[in-house]
């Protein structure tokens, strides 16, 4: 894995658990709207919005560098339209990036010829 596709995923990594609180917090502050005179979806709206654009920007650009197959590339991109997903994301993208790491390191020791 280059430099580049590393640097994808890790933004991609890294924007996934923000996005997916900002969505949880969207939906708590639509009850508290109904239910009480507190009206924080404006703001948190705000919020999720562009978190949720970086995500989608960030989920493109890996998916353009990683060379993911469709059905990765779709299961991360509905992971992001769930209001937990983006913690399940954050958790597979960052368990991937250490398999990219140990699979680099055999093959430079010259354990595997992958």
């Amino acid at each position: 894995m280059d430099i580049k596709t590393a640097s994808a995923l890790r933004r991609l990594r890294l924007v996934s658990a923000p996005e997916a609180v900002s969505f949880i917090l969207l939906l708590v502050c639509s009850v508290l709207k109904r239910t009480t005179d507190f009206n924080g979806v404006p703001v948190m709206g705000s919020i999720h919005g562009i978190l949720f654009v970086l995500y989608v920007l960030f989920w493109a650009d890996a998916w353009n560098r990683a060379k993911w197959p469709l059905k990765t590339a779709a299961l991360y991109f509905v992971l992001s339209v769930l209001p937990t997903g983006g913690f399940f994301a954050e958790r597979k993208l960052k368990r991937e990036a250490e398999d990219a790491v140990i699979a680099s390191r055999a093959r430079r020791e010259g354990v595997v010829n992958a």
